[in-house]
Formats: C-alpha cells, structure tokens, sequence
C-alpha cells in the first residue's frame, strides 16, 4: 500500500535534512550517550552493551528524526543533546571526576 502523498515531505532539503539528522545525529547522540555513560559505570560492560543497545537506540532516533515537521529542527535537537553529553563527558573528565 503506498503512502499517501499529502504526508510526503516534497522539498528536498527537508528530505536530506531528515535523512542525516537520523543518521549520523542520531549516531552521534548514540555514541555520546554511551561514552557519557562509561564515565560513570564499569566502561567494559557500558562499551559492549553500546553493540547490541546502541544499534536499538540508533535506530529508534533514525526513524524519530522522520516524525518532524522540519528536517533541521531534528538537526538542531540532535546536536543539542551531543552538545549537552559532550559537556558532561569534559567536565566529568577534567573537572568533577567522580572515580
């Protein structure tokens, strides 16, 4: 059954936009969650739990990034949240180690 063509997205900026906001925004917040999270918890066991949960993770935000009205404001959350990992990771790493 094909899609109905009101819900297609017809711009092909909105089109890239979704398709690499789901996936290399949605690796990144995958790979900075985990790596956020090996600073905290046992890094072996985080690091390959990143192989089986981080694909489920990547590919549950890879098909969030489609739900949005507009491709670049999924960018724009994406990397907001890489951002705020990120800055937790340097400042647990340089500043407020905890281990």
């Amino acid at each position: 059954m094909p899609a109905n063509k009101k819900y297609l997205s017809t711009s092909f900026s909105q089109r890239f936009a979704k398709i690499t906001a789901g996936f290399i925004g949605g690796y990144a917040v995958t790979v900075s969650a985990f790596m956020m999270l090996a600073y905290w918890l046992d890094h072996i066991n985080v690091l390959s739990t990143l192989r089986f949960g981080g694909f489920m993770l990547w590919a549950t935000l890879l098909l969030l990034a489609f739900l949005f009205r507009n491709g670049w404001k999924a960018w724009g959350l994406y990397l907001a949240i890489t951002l705020v990992f990120s800055a937790i990771i340097y400042l647990n790493k340089m500043y407020l180690p905890i281990f």
